[in-house]
C-alpha cells in the first residue's frame, strides 16, 4: 500500500512554502503535488519519499495533516489507460473519489493515484484484472 500527505491550509500566500520549507528541513523528497482549494480553505497533496517523516515533521510544526492510504496504479501513458482503471473500478461499484495522475516515462509509463472509500476491494478488483499498486518505496524509486 501507498501513503499521501494531505495538507489542510488557508488559501493564502505563503502557505505551499511553509510546508515545502518543513518536508525540506526534514529530508522529505516531494514525488507529485497537487494543490485545490475552495474558497478561503485548500488541500495540498503530496506522495513524498518518506510519508511517515513527512507527517511527523508537518504534526510536529503545528501545520494539519493526514497520513492517507492511497492507491497507485502503474499504467501505460497512452491513450485508453486511465479508462482502462476506470471501467474496472466502475464496474465493482467503486467510486474514485479523488484521483490525479503523472508521468514517469513520457509516452511509456504513467502513474494514477487514486482514492477510494473501499480501498481493499478497489485494490482486489484491480490486482484481479491484472494491475498491480505501488508501494511508497515503487513510487520514489520509479
Amino acid at each position: 500500500m501507498a501513503h499521501q500527505i494531505s495538507v489542510f491550509a488557508e488559501n493564502k500566500p505563503g502557505r505551499i512554502e511553509r510546508v515545502t520549507g518543513v518536508l525540506a528541513e526534514a529530508q522529505v523528497n516531494i514525488r507529485a503535488i497537487t494543490v485545490s482549494s475552495s474558497e478561503e480553505f485548500g488541500v495540498i497533496k503530496l506522495l513524498v519519499d518518506r510519508p511517515d517523516a513527512a507527517y511527523e515533521a508537518l504534526r510536529g510544526k503545528g501545520i494539519s495533516a493526514l497520513k492517507k492510504e492511497i492507491l497507485a496504479i502503474p499504467m501505460e501513458d497512452r491513450p485508453g489507460g486511465l479508462h482502462t482503471i476506470a471501467k474496472v473500478l466502475s464496474r465493482a461499484g467503486i467510486n474514485m473519489e479523488d484521483a490525479y495522475g503523472f508521468v514517469v516515462e513520457d509516452r511509456k509509463r504513467a502513474v494514477l493515484v487514486v482514492e477510494v472509500a473501499r480501498m481493499a476491494e478497489a485494490e482486489a478488483r484491480l490486482r484481479e484484472s491484472g494491475m498491480a499498486m505501488l508501494t511508497d518505496a515503487e513510487i520514489y524509486a520509479l
